[in-house]
């Protein structure tokens, strides 16, 4: 397949913007044109193929151009069942209906060559993703932890002697825990005498 810049290269684009003429034409005319209901879905139809595969193209990687296209090919079916609906309405005749369901057909068919050549493309390598050597919880020494005096004692972390711990007066003695002198405590008025 040769390289595509823009997503007017496309073929299934190109394809859904000719379907996108005849769809505008077609119910802008007669009794179709008063069928407010089945006029606005159609057009909508046929605006969402191109429009998906537009942003699909544009979109930052394969996974989501795939997802637009997918988008897209629905709306060329919905189109398509949408060409039933106006030939049994008796706006279209069945041999103008039956070439209008072969562009989409055709344009659908174009979606699905896309997004078979979009899958067989290698996976791209993403040098900022971590692999399965490093260490999955890197080392956090210089992170301070901040400790209750009534948490038990964890055992997979080291003693750590210089970080502060703050114990309100009314708090039971932690025996795993050496008596600090030098760090104040704080005693409000209220507070029930301490009892040593």
């Amino acid at each position: 397949m040769s390289t595509i810049h823009r997503f007017e290269e496309i073929d299934a684009w190109q394809t859904a913007r000719h379907l996108t003429k005849l769809v505008y034409a077609l119910t802008a005319a007669g009794d179709f044109s008063r069928d407010f209901g089945l006029k606005d879905q159609m057009r909508r139809a046929a605006v969402s193929i191109m429009s998906n595969i537009a942003e699909g193209f544009e979109s930052r990687t394969s996974a989501l151009f795939l997802e637009f296209l997918g988008r897209a090919k629905g709306s060329a079916g919905e189109l398509r069942a949408q060409f039933y609906v106006a030939t049994d309405a008796g706006y279209l005749a069945p041999a103008e209906s039956e070439t209008l369901q072969d562009q989409c057909k055709k344009c659908s068919s174009q979606i699905s060559l896309l997004m078979a050549y979009l899958k067989s493309l290698p996976s791209p390598k993403r040098s900022n993703v971590p692999n399965g050597s490093a260490s999955s919880s890197p080392k956090r020494s210089n992170v301070p932890t901040f400790k209750r005096s009534n948490d038990p004692p964890d055992s997979s972390s080291p003693k750590r002697s210089n970080v502060p711990t703050f114990k309100r007066s009314n708090d039971p003695p932690d025996s795993s825990s050496p008596k600090r002198s030098n760090v104040p405590t704080f005693k409000r008025s209220n507070d029930p005498p301490a009892h040593a």
